[in-house]
């Protein structure tokens, strides 16, 4: 938008790829390479800003290192902003926590959309009801249609069964979420001279913009990470969406012009969902976090100030798993080995396994 390169002006830094150079000014960067820079420079001494945007999605990088550089504006960083944004924020919860913070809403403009829901409950394959949807909303209008599934299996599915409708109303039916190759997504993104059918992930409730879409079909459900039943492992699972994000899904369609959205289920049931999604630090495996947290200077993390405190069982697993994978000592410091597999992206298991591996030659 300011007519630069990456890497200029405006850069980025993401897992496996950086663009940053001496006159960057802004960068756009995940929250989970945030937590590793606080690892390295405790103080976060090159930002005077750090915003976070769509923070009502709660997951787990988010709220810790909003915790993080909360308290360090307390002690070591008084001077340091911090922004924290949303389009359907719990602002009075955040508010809370902050202690003194101004609030700034911006009503930006909408266009009004016309929900629809199932009217009894379907328990058809959700292939078929998506099917049954897409039929109707591609007569509706003229414009694009987004369509909000649970993951990639999905997908794949839907986009089999529907795409024969999809190609009798001149469309394409194309697929969008975040292990599509670059290409393949800027191809579901971009305008298109065709109609286009988009069947995506949250991925598009969020954080991209598809212009041209004037419908939503919204399945309702969404992949949740959860503890396993054993609490030693994060397990992907079918979940329905809150409120909050059923209102972002439908807002998609009513971003340039008025819209349509049909919500594959009841609104009894919509009404009965809880008003935001669960934080994903109460109910997924500490350990990798534990491990960040032990890493940081000044950080106890038996009393660590969390936005939603986890339970006591999970910080005792992760705690336990540490230990016995050798990250931490029996008094609960990190060790040189803890530090190394800090410095690998992956789960403190695989990184343990990756450093072990080396040793063994």
């Amino acid at each position: 938008e300011r007519g630069g390169k990456p890497g200029e002006e405006v850069g980025y830094r993401v897992r496996h790829d950086t663009s940053v150079g001496r006159s960057t000014r802004l960068i756009f960067q995940t929250e989970g390479l945030l937590l590793r820079q606080l690892a390295e420079d405790p103080t976060l001494a090159e930002f005077s800003v750090v915003v976070f945007d769509e923070f009502h999605e709660r997951n787990v990088a988010s709220d810790l290192a909003l915790a993080v550089l909360h308290q360090m504006q307390k002690s070591a960083r008084p001077d340091l902003k911090i922004v924290v944004m949303s389009a359907t924020l719990n602002a009075e919860f955040l508010e809370t926590y902050l202690e003194d913070c101004a609030r700034v809403r911006s009503e930006g403009r909408s266009f009004p959309v016309t929900m629809e829901h199932d009217t009894t409950v379907d328990d058809r394959h959700l292939e078929r009801r998506v099917r049954s949807a897409l039929s109707g909303v591609l007569k509706r209008d003229s414009g694009d249609v987004l369509v909000f599934l649970p993951g990639m299996g999905e997908i794949r599915r839907c986009i089999e069964h529907c795409d024969e409708i999809v190609q009798q109303q001149g469309a394409m039916a194309l697929p969008l979420h975040g292990s599509l190759p670059p290409a393949e997504q800027e191809k579901a993104v971009r305008p298109a001279a065709k109609r286009k059918v988009v069947f995506a992930t949250n991925v598009a409730e969020t954080s991209v913009t598809i212009d041209g879409v004037t419908s939503v079909v919204d399945s309702g459900l969404a992949r949740v990470a959860s503890m396993s039943a054993s609490g030693l492992f994060t397990s992907l699972g079918l979940a329905p969406i809150s409120q909050a994000s059923a209102i972002q899904r439908a807002g998609r369609a009513g971003r340039t012009q008025a819209g349509y959205c049909r919500r594959l289920y009841t609104e009894h049931d919509f009404k009965h969902r809880p008003d935001y999604d669960a934080p994903e630090i109460i109910r997924c495996d500490l350990s990798d976090t534990l491990l960040l947290l032990s890493a940081l200077e000044g950080v106890e993390v038996s009393s660590f100030p969390y936005l939603s405190a986890p339970g006591e069982g999970q910080v005792r697993a992760g705690l336990d798993l540490l230990t016995r994978l050798e990250a931490l000592d029996p008094e609960g410091q990190i060790t040189p080995l803890g530090r190394e597999m800090l410095r690998l992206p992956l789960h403190p298991r695989l990184a343990h396994l990756v450093i072990q591996c080396r040793e063994e030659g």
